[in-house]
């Protein structure tokens, strides 16, 4: 098995983050990592909140990774697709980012969180900087 084709581990996440261009890593007040390029978060694992929580139990989510994304329609296809661990609560209504648990990132291969992580990354550096690394991959 192709590491691109094998499922995603929670480990990818802080990995895809930091082999991009630019990146440094904050962290939220819980210790929490906020990957950011610019000074602009891109990828962030989520403090327990209310908005996110379990259905069967009410339990606050505690392993929420929030995901920016370029565009609603982008969104939208993520949090509409019925096959897909991503999700979105009321408290992001109109943000341009999606959710998604950390229990269920391996639903993605390796390759789907690779593009996830990627395009948040572009949805958030500069245009120059999203230019040149598209460049360096041949990608016009």
């Amino acid at each position: 098995m192709s590491p691109r084709s094998r499922r995603a581990r929670l480990q990818d996440v802080h990995d895809l983050a930091l082999g991009i261009p630019h990146v440094t890593v904050d962290h939220g007040p819980g210790g929490n990592p906020v990957y950011q390029v610019g000074g602009r978060s891109f990828v962030f694992f989520r403090s327990p909140r209310p908005d996110a929580v379990d259905p069967a139990t009410g339990e606050r989510y505690t392993d929420v990774i929030v995901f920016w994304v370029g565009s609603e329609a982008e969104k939208q296809a993520l949090v509409l697709d019925e096959q897909s661990p991503f999700f979105t609560t009321a408290h992001f209504d109109g943000h341009p980012s999606v959710l998604l648990r950390g229990a269920r990132v391996g639903e993605l291969t390796h390759q789907e969180l690779a593009e996830v992580v990627q395009d948040a990354w572009l949805s958030r550096a500069s245009a120059t900087r999203a230019r040149r690394w598209l460049a360096e991959r041949g990608i016009e």
